[in-house]
């Protein structure tokens, strides 16, 4: 039986979201397609070319106010180090590995797509990384929305070895304890810097020499150092001495990096590039437990920051999460409606036809189709009409429903295209500068998301409010039994109603900030990270509230005397807790806020 994953292809094109998800969480792995790598190859070297016939921003220049500096030609690869150690200043919590491998996969894929003039190596280490089952570590706070500064510096120092590694915790492939890892500093002849102390796991103890690591294990460089004690790799050498790989440079000077050709298969090296048509085989020992360190050259820093990678990979994950909510709530609105004997006429397929709107029409046919429905089905309820949690579900959700279609339209093209300043011509004839790293477009179709979440999510806790309605229901006061005093499901609505309160403030656009940065030469700012950040939070607040409509719908299902014959009923009533007497309902919450992962796919 073949146990090995499957493969998604990077070539800088065609990557979706969907495709990203199951590389975030190791469900497949990442091959670079060849012909994308050559367009790379190529890439590079107009770079090289364009640099030697004029000045290009960020590798002949400073970066931002610092564009009118200009950097000699024998200082442009310590420039660029500079450039990275100088951005790598983000702040406050560690993101989840998730986050970040989004963040590597994304970035790989923008790179394949040519333009950036970045050498392959970078872009082999990145999908190394993701292979391997590490990930930097990458602060929360950085990025406004013009490029995520912050949390590619970091990256690109930990490429370079300057920074360590983190086990990403999929499957224990590496560092399954949880420890970040180094790879020391062979690819820049300096000290690697300690793990910042708030990602550090309590050191393990270190015993006698043991018997060599089998392939793929975890080298014996990576445990950490006994408490107290500090690493060798972050270890200055002694005065005078010169690290391995490094070339002593004048006083005052930078030390010049040997080009090693790390990373390296062994294989014909052409202009510093390492040949390579593919990844290793799968299930093959890997060469190593961590990315090797790569070298710097001329432009890589710039072309590598040049990028909104994490904020997209947020907006993907977000997106991703949302979309599975949206698809459960036709089942939860759909019980709901089953569970007050409302009016279907509001579903009815003629009604959507005359305004065509595509949410609308896909809401109000998910709803007849797990109802069993007809097109045009007649009215069987009490009521004429029922109040807007019901009558309006089609209108209101089905924006929420465009609105994600839209944000994945953005997402996708922009995972697959340079976004990078300057933009280069893969026959080296013209450097654009531009732009396109202004993430208005993500901004805006995130924050469409996060306003039709909320209406949605407004909706649910209308109708959750209804469910306990006796006058709506014609079933006792919040679906409780027993004595008449009894308040059955009356808490469900001030917890649905506290998560809804979380949703509205991360409705607010993030896009009515402001900023004036770099001694005023950049003076606005897209915050698509922040918005992407509010999506994530919004998609977990939207789950609790949608939780509760279904434990309350279920329970008052439950109470007719003939409960529907629907499969998405029977379903919920197997996985739900049963009783109706008054007792804490985290349980009931939490189950079906776990739930709504398997109504998703009805």
């Amino acid at each position: 039986m073949d146990t090995t994953p499957p493969r998604v292809v990077l070539n800088g094109t065609t990557l979706t979201v969907g495709e990203l998800i199951t590389l975030v969480d190791g469900a497949a792995v990442p091959e670079i397609a060849p012909e994308a790598r050559e367009r790379a190859v190529r890439s590079f070297r107009a770079g090289r070319r364009l640099a030697a016939s004029g000045r290009l921003y960020g590798r002949g220049t400073g970066v931002g106010a610092h564009r009118a500096v200009s950097v000699d030609a024998d200082d442009e690869r310590a420039h660029g180090l500079r450039v990275l150690r100088s951005h790598a200043g983000g702040a406050g919590a560690l993101l989840p590995a998730r986050q970040v491998r989004a963040m590597l996969a994304i970035r790989a894929n923008q790179l394949l797509a040519g333009g950036s003039g970045i050498h392959p190596g970078f872009i082999d280490a990145l999908t190394e990384a993701l292979r391997l089952g590490v990930h930097p570590a990458v602060n929360e706070y950085g990025a406004v929305g013009t490029g995520d500064l912050t949390a590619l510096a970091q990256t690109g120092l930990t490429l370079l070895g300057e920074r360590p590694w983190v086990a990403s915790g999929l499957g224990g492939r590496i560092g399954s304890n949880g420890l970040i890892v180094s790879t020391g500093s062979a690819g820049l002849g300096v000290a690697a810097a300690p793990a910042p102390p708030e990602a550090v796991a309590a050191p393990a103890a270190v015993g006698p020499p043991a018997a060599p690591a089998p392939p793929g294990s975890v080298p014996e460089s990576a445990v950490p150092p006994p408490p107290g004690s500090v690493p060798e790799s972050a270890v200055p050498p002694p005065p005078g001495s010169v690290p391995d790989g490094v070339v002593p440079a004048p006083r005052g000077g930078v030390p010049e990096v040997r080009d090693s050709g790390a990373g390296a298969d062994v294989a014909a090296v052409l202009d510093g590039i390492p040949a390579r048509t593919g990844t290793p085989p799968l299930g093959a020992p890997a060469r190593t437990s961590l990315p090797a360190p790569v070298t710097l050259r001329p432009g890589d820093a710039l072309a590598l920051l040049s990028s909104n990678a994490l904020a997209l990979g947020q907006a993907s994950l977000g997106l991703h999460e949302v979309d599975r909510l949206l698809r459960a709530t036709h089942a939860v609105a759909a019980l709901a409606l089953a569970a007050v004997s409302g009016s279907a006429e509001a579903y009815a397929a003629p009604v959507h036809a005359l305004r065509p709107y595509p949410g609308a029409v896909r809401a109000a046919g998910e709803v007849r189709r797990l109802l069993g429905l007809p097109d045009r089905p007649e009215n069987s309820g009490r009521r004429i009409q029922d109040p807007y949690g019901f009558r309006a579900f089609p209108q209101v959700h089905g924006c929420a429903l465009d609105a994600v279609e839209r944000l994945r339209e953005v997402v996708e093209a922009e995972i697959n295209c340079p976004s990078e300043n300057p933009l280069l011509a893969l026959d080296g004839t013209a450097a654009y500068h531009h732009g396109g790293f202004f993430a208005a477009p993500l901004g805006h179709a995130l924050e469409t998301v996060n306003l039709t979440l909320l209406q949605t999510a407004q909706l649910s806790a209308a109708r959750l409010t209804a469910l306990g309605d006796p006058a709506l229901t014609g079933l006792p006061a919040f679906l409780a039994a027993g004595p008449a005093s009894s308040s059955g499901t009356m808490i469900l609505e001030y917890t649905a109603h506290s998560a809804l309160a979380e949703l509205r403030s991360c409705a607010a656009p993030a896009s009515v900030g402001h900023a004036v940065l770099s001694r005023g030469l950049e003076e606005a700012a897209s915050f698509a990270g922040q918005a992407a950040r509010q999506t994530l939070r919004a998609a977990e607040a939207y789950r609790t509230v949608l939780a509760c409509e279904l434990v309350s719908a279920v329970r008052a299902l439950r109470m007719h005397a003939v409960p529907p014959q629907i499969a998405v009923f029977t379903v919920a009533d197997e996985a739900l807790p049963d009783g109706t007497d008054d007792r804490p309902l985290t349980g009931d919450v939490t189950a079906a806020a776990e739930l709504l992962r398997l109504l998703a796919q009805f």
